[in-house]
């Protein structure tokens, strides 16, 4: 069998031709068709992947601000917490304070309240003791409450000790008025003759005196001259059976609340 060299060269020539026309307008197309895809589709990743990164930044920078701002509300929260309290406790304690201090007036206010009637009281004692006193001693010695209290302050001018005596004798010398005899009652002329007559006599001179009339006394005969005072008064004696009531009284207080604690124990017995 005859081999034809010219057909076959000429189908290699045709062969090689076929192929560099493939290769030229075939497969060179094709691949920078996918490599220019492969390029787009790698840009695309990277853009995914930075728009992913931004995205995941762009969160931690939101959660980091949350973060931040429920720390804020915490720490207002907490403050506002605090000086709520502070100022809750301020007022507490000026409100206490303001009632404090009218608690004290008030009390201030019972105690004067208090004095002020023990007072009335022990005035309005001793003038219907006193009055009483007098009318009893006018029925039943025949003399007057009056004539009887001029007679005893007489007698204490006369029995005065050396040292009254000579402080009193002194005011006398250096005083530049009269010495004055005060009485809750206008003395009869009888009354003032002798207690002129008990000075002159104690003190061996012709004093000077000047008779007034002083309600507030209660019963009662004072000599005064240049800051010395002789002085008796049924008032002295009540004033001292007044502090014996008072004494009384506040034993009785004091034993009171003994009596109340005692109490429930005697019911339950």
């Amino acid at each position: 069998m005859l081999i034809d060299w010219f057909t076959v060269g000429a189908q290699a020539l045709n062969f090689l031709i076929l192929v560099w026309l493939m290769k030229r307008f075939l497969y060179q197309p094709i691949l920078t068709a996918i490599d220019k895809r492969e390029k787009r589709i790698a840009t695309e990743i990277a853009d995914a992947d930075k728009q992913k990164g931004e995205a995941q930044k762009e969160r931690d920078e939101f959660q980091h601000k949350n973060e931040e701002l429920d720390q804020q509300r915490a720490t207002l929260l907490s403050k506002a917490t605090d000086e709520a309290k502070a100022l809750r406790q301020r007022l507490f304690d000026e409100a206490r304070q303001d009632a404090d201090v009218m608690a004290a007036k008030r009390m201030e206010t019972l105690r004067n309240e208090e004095h002020d009637l023990q007072q009335a009281i022990s005035r309005r004692t001793q003038q219907e003791v006193f009055a009483i006193a007098r009318k009893a001693l006018t029925d039943l010695a025949t003399t007057s409450l009056e004539a009887r209290l001029g007679e005893v302050f007489t007698r204490r001018l006369r029995e005065m000790d050396d040292q009254a005596k000579a402080g009193l004798a002194e005011a006398l010398k250096t005083a530049t008025g009269p010495a004055l005899v005060r009485s809750a009652f206008d003395l009869p002329l009888e009354q003032r003759t002798s207690i002129q007559n008990a000075l002159n006599e104690t003190f061996s001179a012709e004093i000077l005196v000047q008779f007034e009339t002083a309600p507030e006394l209660i019963s009662g005969i004072e000599l005064t001259t240049h800051g010395q005072k002789v002085a008796w008064s049924i008032a002295d004696y009540l004033v001292s059976m007044e502090k014996g009531v008072q004494e009384l009284l506040q034993e009785k207080v004091k034993a009171e609340p003994k009596l109340e604690d005692a109490q429930p124990e005697t019911k339950n017995q």
